[in-house]
């Protein structure tokens, strides 16, 4: 029950608070990238709320092994909106530097979405079953860790040009994100108590939405 009562009002929280940046941001943003941002937010909210709102639920009544096959859609819906967000975070930067050249990097960058989806999507995934296959695990996230790299490289080459101080830490915050994620896909399954890196993985994505919100408070 502590458990439980723990993590439900983190999570209560944390879409809270990811929810009502991004909806403030959508509907009074003055400009096409702070809505671009509120959108962000509002898909990692939503998303997520996919997820843990089960999970909160399966805490409290008959545990999450009872209750695997809706928290595995919820992980499902949520793997396909990270996705996404990522994606959205891409045409921020392209948007937010004036990026006018580098169609090709756009072009891999909506590939990866294509293909981590694909994999989503595969059957193998078992996403109703309470352990589900290590390997897809892998191979889903093998694009979505390279959309990864790829926003920590490019945030940081017009961090450096520009000396931006909006978005500054994007690329620490991304590291963070998935250094505690990694081993959570690789591990949890073994051991299970690896699972709370999810809490500062989901702080490192606030802090993204919070740096989407000085574009709000600036305009």
């Amino acid at each position: 029950m502590p458990q439980a009562i723990a993590e439900t009002t983190f999570d209560v929280l944390y879409l809270s608070a990811a929810l009502i940046v991004g909806i403030t941001m959508l509907i009074k943003g003055k400009n096409r990238l702070v809505k671009k941002a509120g959108c962000m937010a509002t898909l990692l909210g939503a998303g997520d709320a996919f997820h843990l709102i089960p999970r909160c639920y399966a805490l409290f009544t008959t545990g999450l092994e009872k209750n695997a096959a809706v928290l595995g859609i919820g992980k499902f819906i949520t793997s396909i909106t990270m996705t996404i967000f990522y994606l959205i975070l891409y045409f921020i930067w392209r948007d937010y530097y004036q990026i006018k050249e580098r169609k090709d990097l756009t072009k891999i960058m909506y590939g990866l979405t294509a293909l981590r989806i694909i994999f989503c999507l595969l059957p193998q995934n078992q996403w109703l079953s309470y352990r589900p296959p290590l390997l897809y695990g892998i191979l889903r996230n093998i694009p979505f860790a390279i959309m990864g790299i790829i926003i920590i490289i490019i945030f940081s080459q017009e961090i450096k040009r520009t000396n931006d101080k909006v978005f500054r830490f994007i690329p620490i915050a991304v590291a963070l994100s998935f250094g505690f994620y990694l081993p959570v896909v690789l591990f949890s399954g073994i051991v299970p108590i690896v699972g709370i890196l999810m809490i500062p993985k989901t702080l490192a994505y606030v802090w993204v939405i919070w740096m989407g919100w000085q574009l709000y408070k600036q305009s």
